[in-house]
């Protein structure tokens, strides 16, 4: 360009003002780490399982996940959030959870898959609550995100019963001890 001046991209920035950025940078970081998570645990299921019956399944729920991950991704950037670093953690731990389910047949992946995205249905519901108690015009667009986020980790969740999880031997027992690694994995993730 003439005089030197060069040219950049539009920032993709959000405004920062009058948000309450602490509570954004620990909905953003702990959901890109669970979209990370199901990533890595979908792609063990595939490791596994891709050549099954239930393969196609699988690599649906994946796909979207993997919508998931960019949108947070993007996220991050345009709010400025550091992601978790625990990252690499997740990476290792998303994979063996993945595989070892998918180990047990189709229906101990799909007892994983309900475990999982019912805890994270459920995560979404409580910082939906927390956004519209904040602001809920301030926050439009992430409140949408989320939304659209929860219904498919629902419709996942609704996949796995159709696909028989709850017929996983000691499926109760299985879905508990997921469960209780979700909500660590939750507690750790928005902290550090």
């Amino acid at each position: 360009p003439a005089g030197g001046a060069s040219l950049r991209p539009c920032s993709t920035r959000v405004a920062q003002e009058g948000i309450n950025k602490p509570v954004i940078d620990r909905i953003i970081r702990v959901d890109h780490a669970g979209e990370y998570g199901a990533n890595r645990i979908y792609a063990g299921q595939m490791a596994v399982l891709g050549r099954s019956s239930v393969g196609p399944i699988i690599q649906q729920m994946w796909n979207q996940e993997k919508d998931h991950l960019k949108k947070f991704n993007e996220l991050m950037v345009a709010y400025r959030v550091r992601p978790t670093v625990l990252l690499p953690f997740w990476n290792v731990a998303g994979f063996v959870l993945g595989a070892g389910s998918a180990l047990l047949g189709r229906k101990g992946a799909m007892a994983c898959t309900v475990a999982v995205e019912e805890s994270i249905s459920e995560h979404y519901n409580n910082q939906i609550r927390t956004l519209i108690e904040e602001d809920p015009e301030k926050y439009k667009e992430l409140l949408q995100v989320i939304k659209q986020f929860r219904d498919d980790e629902q419709e996942h969740h609704d996949i796995g019963l159709e696909h028989d999880a709850e017929a996983t031997p000691a499926y109760s027992v299985l879905k508990t001890a997921i469960q209780l690694g979700c909500r660590a994995a939750i507690f750790l993730s928005e902290r550090i």
